[in-house]
């Protein structure tokens, strides 16, 4: 099986490392990359073509709704799961905006619903190890 290639966008590098982590450990993805802010992320898409990016919402610059529809003007633009403090408040607002999201994920339920929508986004790509988890 072929491994999703992942890159995470936020400006905490300690919830980048413990969501690398997490990733990492249960399921078939590679990080490939990390962009602390959206034009970083620009670049860092165009150069690794992850299949996924996860980006955070509260971005320096740009926030990751605006970094959403650059994403998805890009020539084999990848899927994009915003993610946020409490989706709630913003999952129909965002989805409604037309920033192309695949998904919205609120940090405090990382664990338990962003594999879940990985592996509905891309079915083929889960694994036996991934279905355990």
């Amino acid at each position: 099986m072929d491994h999703l290639y992942l890159l995470f966008v936020d400006d905490n590098e300690e919830f980048l490392a413990s969501a690398t982590r997490f990733v990492s450990a249960t399921t078939d993805i590679t990080v490939v990359g990390w962009a602390r802010s959206a034009e970083e992320a620009i670049e860092k898409a165009n150069r690794l073509r992850p299949h996924l990016v996860l980006t955070d919402l509260a971005l320096p610059g740009m926030n990751g709704l605006e970094l959403a529809r650059r994403l998805k003007a890009l020539p084999g633009a990848p899927r994009v799961i915003l993610l946020t403090l409490d989706n709630e408040s913003v999952d129909g607002r965002a989805l409604a905006a037309g920033a192309g999201l695949d998904g919205v994920v609120a940090k405090s339920k990382f664990g338990s619903t962003l594999l879940p929508l990985v592996f509905a986004l891309f079915p083929s790509r889960r694994s036996e190890r991934a279905a355990e988890a």
